[in-house]
């Protein structure tokens, strides 16, 4: 079963979106994924994209392909 994520995006940011565009696939396959936007917290917004798992915290930051993804949601 694969965890719940969130990611921690600025809207209308190219590679937040390009982060969005690489989870899709997944997505498509049963993960779920929220949405955080947090363009009001400077000390977070320098940093993304970032996917975050809720269970365990862990976080990936951009840029991460397929193989980083399967990784990290095992």
């Amino acid at each position: 079963m694969l965890p719940v994520c969130q990611l921690l995006i600025v809207f209308h940011h190219p590679p937040c979106e390009q982060a969005e565009e690489a989870l899709m696939p997944l997505i498509e396959h049963g993960l779920q994924v929220e949405l955080v936007d947090v363009a009001k917290h400077p000390e977070l917004a320098e940093r993304v994209p970032v996917l975050r798992r809720t269970d365990t915290g862990d976080e990936l930051e951009w840029p991460f392909d397929t193989d980083a993804l399967v990784h990290f949601l095992k």
